[in-house]
């Protein structure tokens, strides 16, 4: 507990307002432009999957309500294959 203490007194005597700054991009070197631009490029690739997400969940469900319940017959004749046991040979 002590040691917790110590580090939060540590931490909070060096936020001083000198690290408040204003940065303005203007000032920022061609590093600082490419990891904004690296930045928005991985968000907009999660765009993709999260896309494909959405309209297979809104198919889903869509298909789901729109289907209406099934009875057990007909789920089961769907699931269950129409095959005949193989005979042995002599």
């Amino acid at each position: 507990m002590i040691i917790i203490e110590l580090v939060a007194l540590i931490l909070t005597g060096t936020a001083t307002s000198a690290f408040a700054r204003e940065i303005s991009m203007k000032d920022g070197g061609p590093v600082s432009w490419f990891f904004v631009i690296v930045g928005v490029i991985i968000i907009l690739l999660q765009l993709i999957p999260a896309t494909i997400l959405f309209f297979s969940s809104i198919g889903t469900t869509s298909a789901i309500v729109f289907r209406g319940k099934k009875t057990i017959e007909e789920s089961s004749a769907e699931m269950t294959p129409a095959y005949e046991p193989a005979r042995a040979k002599r």
